[in-house]
């Protein structure tokens, strides 16, 4: 049981007898009084126990995107449900108005919506929904939860997908420069043509020749379909902020851009979220849309308060590909954990496949860096040079062992690292 406020204006009321009355005959005679009241407005209150609720939630929402959760409620008793209904949302599903007013009559079903605006990426869950029934008096109610669980996937919201169509545009262009200028070389098909003097001979289509009853040769280019694999670091590292939001939500927005362009461009795509074991994984044979793959895939992925053991990546990626690949690793330039994990497995990863190591710097450190006016100005601005050196120097010893580096602040990272795919390709290495 539940009393209202009305009870309890009522009860205040009770001094105006009991001040013309004095006495405790008065009192009594009011307490009486306000115990019927609650008596009979419990007794006709409609019974929540007897109210069916059903849930309708939308399979996923983009972070940042509207959408609603609707519960059907049916009144199964025989007296008019006059009740508050309150959604059990955790406070990051964003819930506007998760507690309502709702008049059922007999034996019908009437609809509520709340407005969610989630405000974290990953699975929200609620389970159960607090039902409030009041009688026609409105003194007190009747009161119970009932389950009705349901779960909502918050997807990652692509902002760098902005950056797509210029990308996609370099590309292209790119391509189309490969086609007139590389023809003839490489290992993949391409075309039919006379035999000119000059030509290799172990380039002759023999079949073509017998039915043109011509010399013809056959033409090459090089592969279009190269692996990229995408290494996705979900270790303690990942989950310091760097400006609004977690390292490896960047590391995600880069990872989806860098995925999409590679595919455009014809190579396949695989995608390993790794830190002492493989927490999610996308394979490039698995069917249906590689976007939509990769963002549900993305949606639950959290930091976990571990050191990463990058001595088992070289094995999670030959599993994936046994040839030479581009492997993207999307992890932090911090000294301690670069220098003690990545650095002594980073030679045998470069001695197969061309390795791109993309970083988020925090914008923040130049800043510290330039103030100066106070004496703790100074002294943060020291550290900040001393993390700068010290990132600056893992990533000259990175570039030593022939790896590529992007090191940028959270905006600039998806796009640069596909500038590197891009400049990449451009040269050949793929």
């Amino acid at each position: 049981m539940v009393i209202t406020g009305r009870l309890l204006l009522l009860a205040l009321l009770g001094v105006v007898p009991v001040i013309v009355y004095p006495g405790s005959t008065a009192i009594l005679l009011w307490l009486l009084l306000l115990a019927a009241g609650v008596a009979v407005d419990l007794a006709l209150a409609a019974s929540p126990r007897k109210v069916g609720i059903r849930r309708d939630l939308p399979g996923s929402v983009r972070l940042g995107e509207q959408c609603a959760s609707t519960l059907l409620v049916r009144n199964d008793s025989s007296r008019m449900l006059r009740s508050t209904l309150r959604e059990a949302w955790q406070p990051s599903a964003g819930a506007v108005d998760p507690e309502q007013q709702l008049s059922v009559p007999a034996g019908e079903t009437r609809r509520m919506d709340i407005t969610l605006v989630p405000e974290r990426r990953g699975i929200l869950g609620v389970t159960a929904v607090t039902i409030r029934s009041s009688g026609p008096l409105g003194l007190a109610a009747r009161q119970v939860t009932v389950p009705a669980p349901g779960s909502l996937r918050v997807l990652p919201p692509f902002h760098s997908k902005r950056h797509l169509p210029s990308k996609l545009r370099r590309l292209r262009e790119l391509d189309g420069r490969a086609a007139v200028q590389i023809r003839g070389g490489g290992t993949e098909f391409d075309s039919l043509r006379d035999y000119v003097r000059g030509d290799d001979v172990r380039s002759i289509d023999w079949r073509a020749t017998a039915r043109k009853r011509d010399t013809v040769v056959r033409t090459w280019r090089p592969e279009r379909d190269r692996r990229v694999v995408i290494v996705l670091d979900t270790s303690r590292t990942s989950a310091a902020r760097i400006g609004d939001e977690p390292r490896l939500d960047t590391g995600i927005e880069a990872a989806l851009l860098l995925a999409v362009l590679a595919q455009r461009g014809g190579d396949k795509v695989d995608f390993l979220a790794f830190d002492r074991r493989r927490r999610a994984r996308v394979d490039s044979a698995a069917k249906g849309n590689l976007i939509n793959a990769l963002v549900t895939t993305m949606a639950p992925l959290e930091a976990e308060l571990i050191e990463a053991d990058w001595s088992r990546i070289p094995s999670q990626i030959r599993s994936i590909s046994a040839h030479r690949s581009l492997v993207v690793l999307l992890t932090s330039l911090d000294s301690g954990s670069v220098e003690e994990g990545l650095l002594p497995v980073l030679s045998s990863l470069t001695a197969q496949h061309v390795v791109v190591i993309a970083s988020v710097r925090d914008p923040h450190l130049e800043e510290m860096r330039s103030q100066r006016a106070t004496a703790s100005d100074a002294f943060r601005a020291a550290a900040a040079e001393r993390a700068l050196l010290d990132r600056e120097a893992v990533t000259a010893h990175l570039r030593l062992l022939g790896a590529e580096v992007v090191d940028e602040s959270p905006g600039d990272l998806p796009p640069k690292l596909a500038d590197a795919y891009i400049r990449l390709k451009a040269a050949g290495r793929l």
